[in-house]
């Protein structure tokens, strides 16, 4: 216990400590695997990146505002989510606020294909791969394609005839495609699992990377606006200039 070193001791009650400088092992212990791990953590992502206090200013646009749109409806999905599993997969056929349940859950998943389809075709048009961002495109890309087989084992798990008239159809067209025996859409024990479990938890870890890539990398820049071309703004304030002259002139 006597070579043990009381850091908090040592330290000024006022001194302010670099998170990067805070990070780095003592002497001696750079080649233990959590001191490897947090370095690296702490340079990929420091404190002022992962959570800054300011954004540029083009992030006012509402192109911008989907993806975060798009998370909210998820955490909707997750909260009603889990209060129609512990309640049972048939109580919103019995109890009114199990329906209130299930209908907040089926407008979750509907809003949250609605801004993530708008979030997606705008950074497409934005090109948003652009600055070695490819991989924060590419996890968007997935997480949507993965979306969609967890909303299609939802309607699976509905107990009811549009799921039954949805499995009966998928059928055929999975067997077609060679699946059918990994992926069986009549077995709903099967289904069940996947959505509330695989498929969810591969969306999240989906959407936590793709979270840390846009912190790591920042959100794209806009197109840069051509030489001798004026912008909206531009246009509109030279309108207004003109205007004001000619009243002038009468």
């Amino acid at each position: 216990m006597s070579d043990m070193i009381d850091t908090e001791s040592t330290r000024g009650p006022t001194s302010s400590v670099d998170p990067v400088d805070s990070a780095r092992p003592a002497p001696g212990d750079e080649g233990m695997w959590t001191a490897r791990v947090r370095g690296a953590a702490v340079r990929a992502l420091p404190p002022g990146k992962l959570l800054p206090d300011r954004q540029p200013s083009y992030v006012a646009s509402w192109v911008y505002v989907f993806g975060i749109l798009s998370f909210s409806a998820f955490v909707v999905i997750l909260v009603t989510g889990v209060v129609l599993i512990l309640r049972g997969p048939s109580w919103w056929h019995e109890s009114r606020t199990g329906l209130f349940f299930n209908s907040i859950h089926l407008w979750g998943v509907e809003l949250f294909f609605f801004f993530m389809v708008l979030h997606l075709w705008g950074k497409f048009f934005m090109a948003a791969w652009r600055g070695k961002r490819a991989l924060t495109w590419m996890t968007g890309v997935v997480t949507f394609a993965v979306s969609i087989g967890a909303a299609f084992t939802g309607y699976l798990s509905q107990q009811n005839f549009d799921s039954q008239w949805i499995s009966t159809q998928a059928k055929d067209g999975l067997n077609a495609a060679g699946v059918g025996a990994f992926f069986n859409v009549l077995n709903f024990g099967q289904m069940l699992l996947w959505h509330v479990l695989l498929l969810p938890i591969a969306v999240g870890v989906l959407i936590g990377i793709h979270l840390l890539l846009v912190r790591r990398r920042g959100v794209v820049r806009p197109f840069p606006v051509p030489v001798g071309r004026h912008t909206s703004t531009d246009r509109a304030a030279a309108r207004g200039e003109a205007l004001s002259t000619e009243g002038a002139d009468r």
